[in-house]
């Protein structure tokens, strides 16, 4: 049986997941460009479970707006 995830994980664990660096997965997070974000406090997590569903979704990070 494998041990049950949990539910909220860190910024750099999801950039980990992402393949993307801890950097840009902060910068997502404060853009509200990555999914499930949570704030405690001063400290940020995702919700694993939104980050998966993105995942498996077509969705993707959606660039900053660039001026035309």
């Amino acid at each position: 049986m494998s041990k049950q995830q949990p539910a909220l994980i860190s910024v750099p664990a999801a950039a980990e997941l992402l393949g993307i660096s801890r950097a840009s997965a902060y910068r997502y997070a404060d853009a509200g460009q990555l999914p499930g974000i949570k704030r405690f406090g001063r400290r940020v997590y995702v919700v694993r479970a939104r980050l998966v569903e993105f995942l498996e979704s077509d969705e993707q990070f959606a660039p900053e707006a660039e001026a035309a």
